[in-house]
């Protein structure tokens, strides 16, 4: 036996073998770029407190990982398809790993961010080739399983990622979870090479660079401004961003029309099983990243948890995935793909719903259900979509078939945070205003704990250390009355420390409730039209591909 897989899967003629270890290696290609962005929500407060970070900053060293990201994939993806998708694969851990190495040597915000965003390119060769090699590597009796598999192994990422980074800082500083990625990478590189068979579309014609450009255009045009305009102000960059994402999304959809060979048939989301896929995935991750998002800053600041624990507290949602996909795999046979996402929508939208109770006296125990409510949904709603986008690819499209699925993920997950996040922002900015009016706050110190729940409890904080500081100064002075006043000012001080603090969990505890309930209205909106577009079980998910290969076939000749 060869030790480099090097037999095409196009050219196999039986199932492979070794299909399963192959998933292996795509599903732990895909759980470190996953990881990737859901433990740095954990390491943020280290990494912020240790290079002096801005909101800003920090912003774009969380972002800088998205933009190229979103961005890339769909380019990316047509170039894997003809070249080769187990090299992009590949090529993508080497960058990947390299971005990481970079982020663990960085010592300003904008190594980090740079480090970040190597990263996310690296991320956008990696993620359709792994959805391509995977639909390359098994039969379309098996595909559905596999990628059952795939989904849940995102779903895990999401919960492993902060555990991961929770036990890595325990003991060692932030950078340690850049780190963490290369070995991992590296493993995956051995692995690719070694289980998962080489595969690249058959046709052999120019790809659409034209159209791919106009995708990054539009797309990373589009993502800069879902991160800039909530959170730092529709001023000319996020305006100027809006009207080139509009302007370069009409220009790709103008081209593609046009052009024989299109890098993506915009025609495809006539379709209303792949447009209700699509759409299912990028509202699904809307909530899904936007929830994360907030549950992990309410466990760390305000129930008091720290990076390891709040890691463990998101478990329930991991093992919820598992048990969604095993319930997919059963239901989705049987009753058919519409109304297993519609289930599924319709329980991350309870999910959401049950947040809105969360008030200033909730404990851990609250959050459970919705977790696992959450990660069941995961579980039922996101293969199947995944599994009719990629259906309705041929062959020779798998890695823009992947890419497309992936688009609408990032796409949906930047919209969640950004929309979200910013409601959440802004809701606790305004509860902390009205909890803390009729106090002696100074204006200085009320604005700064607007900013975030961690700042608002550094204030707190600050008051308590002053505090301390005059009981300190009460008992070392030899004057009675001086000590007298001193006594009290600290006591006073002391009181105004736990009222900022009980204010600033309370405020951002009503911000939870107040987003979640926006959150579970958009999604169970959006779980009406997706109802509404996905078709019964009239029509096989695999119709449009056979067409196309059709319809090549006809070209070709």
């Amino acid at each position: 036996m060869r030790l480099v897989m090097t037999e095409p899967a196009e050219r196999m003629d039986r199932p492979y073998a070794r299909s399963w270890w192959a998933l292996l290696v795509l599903c732990l290609s895909l759980l470190i770029i996953v990881m990737a962005n859901t433990a740095l929500t954990v390491a943020a407060p280290a990494m912020t407190e240790d290079l002096g970070l801005s909101s800003a900053d920090l912003q774009w060293v969380i972002d800088g990982y998205t933009v190229p990201y979103a961005a890339l994939m769909l380019l990316l993806g047509a170039i894997g398809d003809k070249y080769s998708r187990r090299g992009a694969l590949v090529l993508g851990l080497v960058v990947f790993g390299g971005g990481a190495v970079s982020g663990y040597l960085a010592g300003s915000a904008t190594a980090v961010i740079a480090a970040r965003a190597v990263m996310g390119a690296g991320a956008a060769m990696i993620m359709p080739a792994t959805l391509s090699l995977l639909a390359a590597t098994f039969p379309r009796a098996e595909r559905a399983k596999a990628i059952t598999l795939w989904t849940a192994t995102a779903g895990l990422a999401i919960a492993a990622g902060p555990l991961v980074a929770g036990a890595l800082l325990e003991h060692h500083g932030w950078s340690s979870t850049f780190l963490i990625n290369v070995p991992v990478a590296a493993l995956a590189v051995v692995g690719a090479l070694v289980l998962v068979p080489p595969s690249r579309s058959g046709h052999q014609g120019r790809i659409d660079y034209g159209g791919g450009l106009l995708s990054v255009l539009w797309i990373g045009a589009l993502v800069y401004m879902i991160i800039e305009g909530p959170h730092f102000g529709w001023g000319v960059k996020a305006v100027t961003a809006a009207v080139v994402a509009g302007a370069g999304l009409v220009a790709f959809v103008l081209w593609e029309l046009r052009h024989p060979r299109p890098l993506l048939d915009v025609r495809r989301f006539t379709d209303r099983r792949f447009a209700g896929s699509n759409l299912a995935v990028a509202l699904f991750f809307l909530a899904v990243f936007g929830a994360f998002y907030y549950l992990t800053q309410h466990l760390q600041f305000v129930l008091g948890y720290d990076a390891l624990d709040t890691g463990l507290r998101m478990l329930p949602l991991a093992g919820a995935v598992f048990v969604g996909a095993a319930l997919t795999g059963y239901l989705t046979p049987r009753v058919g793909m519409k109304w297993t996402v519609t289930a599924g929508m319709v329980g991350g939208t309870a999910a959401l719903a049950l947040l809105t109770r969360v008030d200033s006296g909730s404990s851990y125990g609250d959050f459970v259900a919705p977790l696992i409510v959450l990660g069941l949904a995961i579980g039922l709603a996101l293969s199947p979509c995944t599994d009719a986008i990629m259906g309705a690819f041929p062959e020779s499209q798998l890695g823009v078939g992947g890419a497309v699925n992936d688009t609408s993920l990032e796409l949906g997950g930047s919209l969640g945070i950004a929309i979200l996040g910013s409601l959440l922002a802004t809701s606790y900015s305004g509860h902390l205003a009205d909890a803390t009016a009729g106090g002696r706050l100074p204006a200085s110190s009320l604005e700064t704990a607007q900013d975030s729940v961690g700042a608002g409890y550094a204030v707190a904080r600050g008051i308590g250390d002053k505090a301390r500081q005059l009981a300190e100064q009460a008992a070392h002075t030899s004057d009675p009355q001086q000590a007298e006043r001193l006594k009290a000012q600290a006591g006073q001080l002391a009181g105004g420390a736990r009222r900022m603090a009980d204010a600033v969990g309370s405020s951002f505890a009503d911000a939870v409730a107040h987003t979640s309930l926006v959150g579970a209205v958009i999604l169970g909106a959006g779980t009406v039209v997706v109802a509404l577009l996905l078709p019964g079980r009239g029509k096989t998910a695999d119709q449009p591909a056979e067409d196309d290969r059709e319809l090549e076939s006809a070209g070709a000749r």
